[in-house]
C-alpha cells in the first residue's frame, strides 16, 4: 500500500512518466506510442479507436430495449459495421492521397493514422443496411439506436489525432492552441471532439424523449454533425480535396440536404406507430 501511494504521487507530479508529454508553455501533443510489447509499438491512436468502438457497442446494447431491439441485434450489426467502417475509412483516405501510398503495405498500415470519417460512415451505413435486411429488422430503427454512440466514438477517437499530431488547423494566438512542429495551431480535433460529445448527449436525449418517427435521430445527426464539420474543416490544413474544394465541406453540404429531406419524409411516412 505504501509503495502504491508513492507511485501514485509520482505519476501525479510527473505526468510525463505515463504520456511522456513534451515540455513547453503551451499544450503540445505527447508521445504517440503508449508502450511496447515484445518490440511492437502500441500507439495511443489504436487504443483510442478500439476503446471508442467498444464503448459505443456497450452503450448501444444498453439502449437497445428502448428500440425494441436486443443485444444480439446490436452485436450482429456491430460485427459487420465496425470492420466495414475501418476499411471504408482507410480506402476513402487512400483514394484521395494515392501519391502517399506507393505500395499495398503502405496503404493498409493504419497505425500512423489516415482514416477518413466520411468513408467510415458510408461503409458502416452500408453494412448496417445489409445486416438489417438479412435479419429482417428496421434499418432506420437500428440507425437511430446506434448513431448517438457513433457520435461518442468520434469524440473519443479524435484524441488519436492529438497523439499523432495531425488533423489540426492553421496558426492561432488563442490560448488553447497546441504546438505542432514549433507552431501554435488550432486544435481542430478538440473542436470536433467537444461537438461530438455534446451531440451524443443531445441525440440520446432526443431519441428517448422527442423522436416521433424512424430515421429522425440519424437525420439529426447528419444535419448537426455536418454543420460543425463544414466550419471546422475551413480551419484545417490537411483537408482531402475535390478539385479546388475541400471534400469534407462538399460532403457536409450534401449530407445536410439529404438528412433534412429524410427528417421531413420520415415524419410523414415512418411514424413510430407503424413499422418502417
Amino acid at each position: 500500500m505504501y509503495l502504491s501511494t508513492i507511485y501514485l504521487e509520482y505519476v501525479i507530479l510527473n505526468p510525463s512518466f505515463i504520456l511522456r508529454i513534451k515540455k513547453g508553455d503551451q499544450m503540445g501533443h505527447p508521445d504517440p506510442i503508449a508502450f511496447e510489447i515484445a518490440g511492437v509499438e502500441i500507439r495511443w491512436y489504436g487504443i483510442l479507436i478500439a476503446s471508442a468502438m467498444l464503448i459505443a457497442v456497450l452503450i448501444s446494447c444498453r439502449r437497445a430495449p428502448q428500440h425494441d431491439l436486443s443485444d444480439d441485434d446490436v452485436l450482429d450489426v456491430a460485427l459487420w459495421m465496425l470492420p466495414a467502417g475501418v476499411i471504408g475509412a482507410r480506402i476513402y483516405y487512400v483514394l484521395f492521397n494515392l501519391s502517399m501510398y506507393p505500395t499495398l503495405r503502405d496503404a493498409v498500415n493504419i497505425r500512423n493514422g489516415g482514416l477518413a470519417i466520411h468513408g467510415g460512415l458510408i461503409f458502416g451505413l452500408l453494412a448496417v443496411f445489409l445486416v438489417c435486411r438479412y435479419r429482417k429488422i428496421s434499418t432506420l430503427n437500428m440507425l437511430d439506436l446506434i448513431i448517438p454512440s457513433v457520435a461518442l466514438a468520434q469524440s473519443i477517437g479524435r484524441w488519436g489525432n492529438y497523439f499523432n499530431g495531425e488533423a489540426h488547423g492553421g496558426p492561432t494566438d488563442l490560448p488553447w492552441g497546441i504546438l505542432v512542429d514549433g507552431v501554435k495551431v488550432h486544435p481542430t480535433f478538440l473542436y470536433e471532439s467537444i461537438w461530438c460529445l455534446l451531440l451524443f448527449f443531445f441525440l440520446s436525449w432526443w431519441d428517448r424523449n422527442k423522436r416521433q418517427a424512424y430515421g429522425q435521430t440519424i437525420a439529426l445527426y447528419g444535419i448537426l454533425y455536418s454543420i460543425e464539420r463544414f466550419f471546422v474543416e475551413s480551419l484545417r490544413t490537411d483537408s482531402l480535396m475535390i478539385g479546388p474544394f475541400k471534400q469534407a465541406q462538399v460532403i457536409s453540404i450534401c449530407a445536410i440536404i439529404v438528412s433534412a429531406v429524410l427528417y421531413i419524409y420520415s415524419k410523414k411516412h415512418f411514424p413510430l406507430t407503424q413499422q418502417e
